[in-house]
């Protein structure tokens, strides 16, 4: 399926200068989508899963009208992807919106392509805690084995990401540490005056699992710090490449 951007972003996108926040998954998206959330300037919602949004033909007839007119599946699904989010952020009021679903990582080309006005945050977070809590948030469902493989997926779209687009990098430790410092330094990336409501970003709207955290931490309405950082020892050889590519290891 051919992925290409709007033959004409005038009057096929809605939506101006988005922003998405390109995280694994238990990596403080949620935290920081809260934080950005509280700027009056930023809408930042609840897990969207936009690109879960598909359009079909039932009958080669449709398809084949769709074609007369210039537009392929993957059009049509980046129309409804931004027809969604725009009416979301009219509905809000404010100027920008910011979606931070973590499986967006995957998709990061079809997201460029559909905005290419699009701003992008990369979020990290030390690839062992993440791994960490990704295992404590369902322990039914795996291993600290298998959750450290399974986010390492997440970790490796996001490096992908990075390589491939601009945007400006964060990470959680920082953010927990000084979160003025780096919320200024976002507003900047985005061209927006500081707020200082993001440090007191009150109970998010959506704290539900599956779209955002639900922990005690987000719900206290304020930045929290962050979890003792591994020792060199404690992290799964898996991870190992990782620590060092996004230099949490020498």
């Amino acid at each position: 399926m051919p992925i290409r951007p709007p033959a004409d972003p005038d009057t096929d996108r809605l939506l101006t200068a988005p922003v998405f926040i390109i995280s694994p998954v238990r990596s403080g998206s949620t935290l920081l989508r809260a934080m950005l959330n509280a700027h009056p300037d930023l809408h930042a919602p609840h897990e969207l899963h936009v690109r879960r949004l598909r359009v079909e033909f039932d009958t080669s007839l449709a398809e084949k009208a769709m074609a007369a007119l210039g537009h392929t599946r993957a059009d049509l699904e980046h129309l409804l992807w931004d027809r969604v989010l725009h009416r979301e952020l009219v509905r809000s009021g404010k100027r920008f919106i910011v979606e931070k679903t973590p499986a967006n990582a995957f998709v990061f080309d079809r997201l460029a392509a559909c905005w290419p006005d699009a701003r992008f945050v990369f979020l990290l977070r030390h690839p062992a805690s993440i791994a960490s809590s990704w295992y404590e948030a369902s322990p039914d469902k795996r291993t600290p084995e298998e959750a450290a493989k399974d986010a390492l997926r997440y970790m490796k779209a996001v490096q992908r990401a990075r390589a491939a687009l601009p945007g400006l990098t964060v990470r959680y430790e920082e953010l927990t540490a000084e979160p003025e410092k780096i919320g200024r330094g976002i507003c900047e990336f985005l061209g927006l005056p500081w707020s200082p409501e993001l440090l007191s970003y009150g109970t998010p709207d959506v704290v539900s699992k599956g779209l955002g955290d639900w922990k005690d931490k987000i719900r206290s309405g304020s930045v929290q710090p962050g979890r003792t950082l591994p020792r060199p020892e404690e992290i799964p050889d898996v991870l190992q490449d990782m620590c060092r590519s996004w230099e949490y290891l020498p």
